[in-house]
């Protein structure tokens, strides 16, 4: 075992016959699971402690047996490395993983939002248990975060605020009956000033093109901090935000209850509503392949605009060409 606190890393280093492909498989997924990271070819390195030199003395023992050879030493230090240099190896691995949860995550985050705005899918119910299964798979890859990442840190405090969101903000809340969509006149939303939240993505792009396709091709767009509730003042209108005249209702998103306010009948219109709903509620009404290309882009815009009215005008550029595209 291991006696100098001055060794701090393990290498490990082996070959294996190049048939069974699965031995090979097998050897990889044991590193990975241990949080082990790949140095050069054959070569990976651990953190020097009492439990990963008895895990890599069992790997080499597991090499023997597939008639490959193998051997790990324990050092110091890396001539071509820095230490700094390693430590950001395992960070970036662990990064890549906690990526992989993060985008679960945020669409969990994405419904929870969808509820808070008044909607209710009948996904509701299983949220507990996909942020708990989440959160499993989280700790899972914070065991081999051997030098906590900031990335971890910061995806850890978001499943933090998740669970008590979910805890606090959907099931301690009063389940009202959602009012019926009332039915709008375009004429009397002329000349108005659209209010709705910072960071316009799917629903408030489509929203906002609809707005101005369908009931003012002259409407102006104003932005308020996404936690916002909605204000009513003369000559505005709110969408997509707590509390506005058009938000989601029961598991609709604004973009569906607006089509459905204005009585719109375009089947195309009707047809980009499931492209909407399925990447902004996820519960997976509508199954749509193009929907997750549509998503692509339009984050593309998001992450590429200097201005909210920029990433808006620019998503709407979008939604007028798919409609353009299915007539």
């Amino acid at each position: 075992m291991p006696d100098s606190p001055k060794e701090k890393w393990l290498l490990i280093f082996y070959s294996v016959p190049s048939q069974p492909v699965s031995n090979r498989m097998k050897i990889w997924r044991k590193l990975a699971k241990i949080g082990a990271v790949q140095l050069k070819g054959a070569v990976y390195i651990l953190p020097n402690n009492d439990e990963h030199y008895e895990l890599f003395q069992w790997l080499i023992t597991e090499v023997d047996s597939m008639g490959g050879d193998g051997a790990f030493v324990m050092t110091s230090h890396i001539e071509t490395l820095k230490e700094s240099e390693i430590i950001a190896l395992f960070n970036q691995q662990r990064g890549k993983e906690y990526h992989v949860v993060e985008t679960k995550i945020a669409e969990l985050e994405m419904k929870l939002n969808s509820i808070r705005k008044g909607g209710r899918s009948q996904q509701t119910a299983n949220l507990h248990e996909l942020v708990g299964r989440h959160k499993k798979e989280f700790d899972d890859i914070r065991r081999t975060d051997f030098f906590s990442s900031k990335s971890g840190g910061i995806l850890g405090k978001r499943i933090k605020v998740l669970e008590t969101e979910l805890k606090t903000g959907v099931d301690s809340a009063p389940r009202t009956r959602p009012l019926p969509i009332a039915q709008k006149r375009k004429e009397a939303y002329q000349r108005k000033t659209w209010i709705t939240r910072q960071k316009p993505f799917v629903d408030r792009m489509a929203s906002a093109w609809f707005i101005r396709r369908f009931i003012d091709a002259d409407a102006v767009f104003k932005f308020v901090p996404d936690h916002a509730a909605a204000v009513k003042k003369k000559d505005t209108v709110t969408f997509d935000i707590r509390d506005g005249e058009f938000t989601h209702v029961k598991d609709l998103c604004t973009f569906e209850v607006m089509v459905k306010a204005f009585g719109t009948k375009d089947k195309i219109v009707k047809k980009m509503s499931e492209f909407v709903h399925e990447l902004d509620v996820k519960d997976h009404k509508y199954d749509n392949p193009e929907a997750r290309g549509i998503e692509d882009v339009l984050t593309g815009i998001r992450k590429t605009s200097k201005t909210d009215q920029e990433a808006l005008e620019r998503g709407m550029d979008v939604f007028e060409m798919l409609y353009a595209s299915k007539k």
